[in-house]
């Protein structure tokens, strides 16, 4: 994983979550909660949260009197979450790194992780983290994105994008978002962190567009893809989403569009 794909800073934040939340991140964040609410946790922990799609789905179907911790390694993508999130007295926001949590030993229930996985640079020391901090019975849920393949849009943009730069192609979404889809994979390094119980289900789903244009923008300038195509030629951003756009609407049309997305959904315990 290179260094920009942990970026989300400038305006990628409201971006990521105006454009790209609606478009593949919600439907899954509805799936996290009702899974997470479904075990009755007094303290749950998420990490990797991003802009808070699934605290914004979850707070309101926990207990009362529940603990929710809400983690993220980046600032700015916590304070813009914790700007979208209503007063509630349960949430406590850290700045925190899922590989060294700053919590006690079995402090949760639940720790949680929507397509966070992907990016932690050791993931057996994040899975091993996540154990350490469950209390006995808990469970880790989280999510990663299958292959690229199995998600059309990102497929798309990524061809798309690739035609402007045919000597380095921006890959980050491919190399980082799904890259990492292999479940035989997943298990064995969840089996590494000391989880022995794991559970793994790949969902499909459909991600829907106001239109091509808008599925373009999201992607090239709401992710950080809009970083490496910046690294390669600032002046090439608005070029490189029109080139995505065109990409689309050739595939897609140009009015509301629709494409698969899939993901692997994951809950693991000792």
């Amino acid at each position: 994983m290179a260094e920009s794909d942990k970026v989300f800073a400038g305006s990628i934040p409201k971006l990521y979550d105006t454009l790209m939340v609606p478009l593949i991140f919600q439907a899954y964040a509805d799936d996290t909660a009702e899974l997470v609410a479904g075990f009755s946790p007094g303290a749950v922990l998420e990490t990797a949260a991003g802009s808070g799609v699934v605290t914004r789905s979850l707070a309101p179907k926990l207990g009362a009197d529940a603990r929710y911790v809400v983690t993220d390694l980046n600032p700015p993508m916590l304070d813009y979450a914790a700007s979208r999130q209503p007063p509630d007295s349960r949430i406590e926001w850290r700045q925190a790194d899922a590989l060294d949590l700053p919590f006690e030993d079995a402090s949760f229930d639940v720790v949680c992780c929507q397509f966070g996985a992907m990016f932690f640079p050791d993931r057996v020391a994040g899975y091993a983290e996540a154990r350490r901090v469950l209390r006995p019975g808990g469970r880790f849920v989280f999510s990663v994105w299958d292959r690229i393949e199995e998600n059309a849009f990102a497929d798309d943009i990524t061809n798309a994008v690739a035609t402007l730069f045919p000597n380095d192609p921006p890959r980050f979404l491919a190399r980082t978002p799904h890259g990492y889809h292999d479940v035989a994979r997943i298990r064995d390094d969840l089996g590494r962190a000391g989880f022995a119980n794991v559970q793994i289900e790949t969902r499909e789903k459909l991600s829907r567009g106001p239109s091509a244009r808008d599925v373009a923008m999201a992607y090239c300038q709401g992710t950080p893809l809009r970083n490496e195509i910046e690294a390669r030629d600032a002046s090439l951003l608005q070029l490189a989403t029109d080139r995505a756009a065109e990409a689309m609407e050739s595939r897609h049309g140009k009015g509301p569009v629709a494409g698969k997305i899939q993901a692997h959904v994951i809950v693991a315990a000792e």
